[in-house]
């Protein structure tokens, strides 16, 4: 599979994630995020680079839903709950999250 990006095809799984982590741009994910019909916003970004420091930087660790509410509650100093995220991300802010910030698909059974 595959979407068409900037005049080429950037391989992508059956999912919907990047095959190649290095096709991953800014760009890209803006362009991924309209696709699913969301446009960017700060804390849209917010969400994306914890996902992407915590993949890259933390052993390809992929963060539930759980963990992104309390990072990014310290980050926003405020009090961050499941539907805010849901708001960001409606279709489930770690797994589309992660797919719009081309981290690999998440391995986790679900819940939290």
């Amino acid at each position: 599979m595959g979407i068409e990006f900037d005049g080429r095809e950037i391989a992508t799984t059956a999912s919907g994630y990047l095959v190649d982590r290095d096709d991953w741009s800014r760009e890209l994910a803006a362009h991924l995020a309209r696709l699913d019909g969301i446009e960017l916003t700060e804390k849209h970004w917010h969400v994306i680079e914890y996902l992407r420091e915590e993949f890259f930087e933390n052993n390809e660790s992929t963060p539930n839903t759980r963990t992104i509410i309390k990072a990014m509650s310290d980050k926003w100093g405020e009090r961050v709950d499941q539907k805010t995220l849901y708001d960001l991300f409606p279709l489930d802010p770690s797994k589309q999250g992660g797919r719009i910030a081309g981290v690999a698909e998440s391995r986790r059974k679900g819940g939290y």
